[in-house]
Formats: structure tokens, sequence, C-alpha cells
């Protein structure tokens, strides 16, 4: 029953920080991550960033493999990424400080409100009321995460029952004997961490153990310093397939953290043989492991930062320059464990597709007045640009249209995925219009077909412009305006292959001619019925 009473315990306590992380995420809406993403080079500020959404996210894991996805996909330089990953060490110790005040003991009121079992049941009800009757998104989250807080503290309190009878056991005492060896201890620690993929949790673990009162402090200490070893196989993980930096970053994290175990080992454990201190034996509380498992990365961070020069080069002698196999990437796989994140890296990716039909069909016109070899190349090569972009955001929207996202992010997906199809559908008939032009390279259109070409081309233009500016800012109001020019649009394809028709009937256009101009002004037409479409689903999203 007890091995039961763990085990739910477990699961509890990661359930809770699972369910807290994520509602975190939707609150932030991807705004943490853009922050880590606008870094500047300050290495001082990379520290503080680095912490404080670790601490915000509860997974420093999370956050560096946020990180090697960032210099995967080139947004940031191995350099910059160094003091984010020291940062996020020292975030991870907050989960660590909000469990220690399960080992608060007295009688007084004031400090019994500071305890889980006081508060956290508070914080549940709360939780609960905002998540069944709060209307708006956010009220909901934020239940959410105090829901989370309360499954995590009553998973805590699980694993301290089911510990509190090892206290007296004699193999249970003669097995932390043992772990106090401190190799044997870091790979204890390292194991756990590993396995659970969160150093948050074994951390936890530790606390609870703690509350038996059979843990020492030569016991926890190198326990806790192979839980920031362990933390390092996520990272490790996620950097297979990925480029060459992208690898590097992730040594860079490994690198650190077992540069900094090993020189608190030298320090602590001569220290103790030379002046042989009398709370070494001692039993650590909840509330002293979060001071160890602090001070270890505080004191990693403030002795390696001004070495990160030389902990980059050390990376980067251990993942070898060559070149480089992987196929670059718009955006990175490692940055799937934030949707929101992801989804506006993917409305960048659809701002640039944007731009790419536009110039698309802008070059189409202009090879109508005068067609170039030069021209149908470049055009040749933006459609298949196109086509890249289509199929990658497409590939991303399924992707993020299966996890759990605001209502906010699912508009924001809603919209592109309309956009991405309206925009390759305008890029195929700008294609249209050169492959007309061309068949009839040679011949020139007459003055007044040309004429009326430019003019009905400056409305798309316009109305083009109002599209892609409306679908960039979700701004309904501008997006009206594209109805009005799609009309426009609409009217003078009307009125110009009824003159067309005129021209030919009196023998002015001849009649291969004059079936390519409809297959010009048709596509024009076309093209602008995509663009206004886009602005439609601009209206219906945000209106």
């Amino acid at each position: 029953m007890n091995i039961l009473l763990l085990l739910s315990g477990l699961a509890l306590f990661l359930l809770g920080m699972n369910i807290m992380g994520d509602s975190l995420e939707k609150i932030s809406g991807g705004r943490l991550e853009s922050v880590l993403e606008k870094m500047t080079n300050k290495q001082y500020k990379g520290v503080l960033l680095g912490a404080g959404v670790t601490a915000v996210t509860q997974s420093s894991s999370a956050v560096t493999v946020m990180v090697v996805g960032f210099v995967n996909s080139g947004i940031m330089r191995l350099s910059r990424a160094v003091s984010i990953i020291m940062g996020a060490n020292i975030g991870t110790t907050f989960t660590a400080w909000v469990l220690s005040l399960a080992g608060i003991s007295s009688d007084n009121f004031f400090v019994q409100l500071f305890k889980p079992a006081t508060f956290a049941p508070v914080l549940a009800v709360i939780g609960v009321f905002l998540l069944l009757f709060a209307k708006s998104e956010k009220p909901k989250n934020t239940g959410a995460v105090l829901a989370g807080f309360s499954v995590l503290m009553l998973g805590m309190g699980n694993m301290s029952s089911a510990m509190s009878t090892l206290a007296d056991s004699a193999e249970f005492s003669s097995l932390l004997i043992k772990f106090s060896n401190p190799v044997l201890g870091i790979i204890a620690g390292a194991l756990l961490t590993a396995v659970i993929q969160s150093s948050s949790a074994s951390v936890g673990i530790l606390q609870a153990l703690s509350l038996t009162g059979s843990v020492s402090f030569l016991t926890a200490f190198p326990i806790i310093l192979g839980q920031n070893i362990g933390t390092c196989a996520t990272t490790l993980i996620s950097s297979v397939g990925t480029s060459k930096n992208a690898k590097r970053a992730a040594f860079v994290h490994l690198y650190f953290n077992l540069i900094g175990v090993a020189l608190a080992m030298a320090l602590f454990y001569g220290a103790n043989a030379i002046f042989s201190f009398d709370f070494a034996q001692n039993a650590v509380s909840p509330f002293e492991i979060a001071i160890i498992h602090s001070v270890f990365n505080i004191f990693a961070t403030l002795l390696l930062l001004p070495f990160s020069k030389q902990l980059e080069r050390l990376a980067v002698k251990t993942v070898k320059s060559g070149n480089d196999s992987m196929q670059d990437k718009y955006i990175d796989e490692n940055l799937f464990i934030s949707p929101s994140y992801t989804i506006e890296k993917c409305r960048e990716l659809g701002f640039k597709m944007a731009d790419s039909v536009n110039e698309s069909a802008a070059l189409a016109l202009e090879m109508v007045n005068n067609y170039s070899d030069e021209g149908d190349k470049r055009l040749q090569k933006l459609k298949k640009q196109i086509d890249e972009y289509e199929e990658i955001l497409k590939g991303y929207i399924i992707r993020i249209s299966r996890e759990s996202i605001s209502k906010d992010d699912s508009k924001k997906v809603f919209l592109l995925f309309q956009a991405v199809e309206d925009f390759a559908k305008a890029a195929d008939y700008s294609m249209k219009i050169a492959a007309a032009k061309k068949k009839i390279k040679d011949i020139a259109l007459s003055e007044s077909a040309l004429g009326e070409i430019d003019e009905i081309g400056c409305v798309l233009k316009a109305l083009a412009d109002v599209s892609t500016g409306s679908f960039r800012r979700n701004d309904a109001q501008l997006a009206k305006r594209a109805a009005e020019l799609e009309d426009s649009v609409d009217s003078l394809h009307r009125r110009f292959k009824s003159l067309h028709v005129a021209r030919l009937e009196s023998g002015e256009c001849s009649a291969a001619l004059a079936f390519k101009f409809s297959e010009i002004i048709s596509g024009i037409e076309h093209i602008a019925d995509h663009f206004a479409a886009v602005s439609l689903a601009v209206i219906e999203v945000w209106g």
C-alpha cells in the first residue's frame, strides 16, 4: 500500500506540474518565449531572464530545450544561449522553495497559514470555482494554475505519507548510507531525474523523503548534485538530428553542470576533510534541501559565467565543424513544447508567404508589359518558395490543432489556415498570367489592352496591400476596405472584357491575342478574389 501511495503521489505531483506549466503557457500566450528570443548580448540579462522564465514555466528542461530550438533555427547565437541556460538552472530551484513550505513546524497561527496543508485546499476550491464558473479564458487558466498547484501539493503529501514509515526501517537506513557515497549519490540523483524528466520533481521526491528525518546532509548533497546532471538528458535528446550549433548548446548545458558538480564536490569534501563539519551527519529538512539546490546553482553560475566563452569553445571542440547535413528549418521541432510560441512563429512565416505572393503578383503584372527570361526565373523561384511555405505551414497547423490551445490562439490558427489556402491559389494564378504572356512574348498587345491591364493591375496592387496588411495586423476595419477594392476589380474585369470583344470584332486584335488577354485579366480577377477572401477571413475572426 505504501508503494501504491508513493506512486500515486508521484503521479499527482507530475500531473500538477504539467497542468500548472500548460496553463501558465496559455496565460503568457507565447510572450515569455518571445522575451527569450529577443535577448540582448548582456550576460547578466540572459541569466535573469532564463531564471525568470524557468521559475514561471516550472521547467528548466523546457527552457533549455527551447534554447536548443532557437539556436537550431538561427534565431539565437550559441554565445547568447550560454547565459540563458545558466539562468534556467537557477530558476528551476523556485519549485524547491515552494515545496520546502511543507517542512515548516510551528504552532503559531500565522506560520501555519504558510503550510501547503493549510492554503492548498483553499487554492483548490478557488481554482475549481474559476474553472467551472468563469466565462472568459484567462480566469479559467488562472483557475487551472491554482488547481494544478493544489494537485502538486497533494502529490507531495502522498509521497511524504508513503515515506513516513521508512524512518524506522533498518534496510532503508542502510540504503541511504550507501548514497552518502558521493559517486553513488550523484549517479542515483542523475538517473532518477533522467527517468522522470524533471529535476523539480526529483528534488520534490527528496524533500518528501527528508520529512522522515532519515536523510542526512551527506546523503542529500551528492543526490542534489546528480539531479542537476540528470536534467541534461532531456536537452541532449532534443538535440538529436539538429544543427551543429544546437548540439553544442546541449553540450554547454551538460558541461556547465558537470564542471559545477566537480567544483562543488571538490570544495565541499575538501573542506569537510579539513574542518570535519558537524552538520554533515545531521538530518536535512525540505527547506535546507532548497537552500542546497539554490546555492549550488548560483555558485556554479557565478563561477562559470565569466568563462562562458571557454564553455562554448569546449562544446565546439566536442561537436566539430563540418558539413551540416540537416536541412534548414523555418521552425524548429523543439519549439513545439510551446504551442503559443509556435503559432506566433507560424504567423511570421505566414507573413513571409504573403509578401512572396504579393511580390509574385506584382512581377506577373510587370511581365505582361515587359516579359523577360530573368523575370520568369524569379517568378518560378518565388512559386517554389511559396509552395514550401504552404507545405510547412499546413504540416505545423495540423500538429498545432491537436494541442490544447487558447481561444485567441485557435482564432489565429483558423485565420492562418484560410490565408495559406488563398495565398497559395493566388500564386498559382500569377504563374498562369506569366505563362499566358510567355506564349505571346514576341507579340505586343495593343496600347488599349496594355492600358486596361495597367488600370486593373493598380487596383489589384492596392487590394493586395490592404489584404496582407489586415492579415498581418488582425485589422478587421482595414479588411473591410478590401471588399470595395475587389468590387472595383470585378467591375473593371467585366468592362474590359466587353471592350476587348469590341476590339476583336473590329479587327483591332487577333483571335490568338484575344484569348491570351482574356486569360490575363481573368487571372488578375482570380488573384483579387483570393486576396479578398483572406480579408473576409480576418473580418470573420476578428470583426
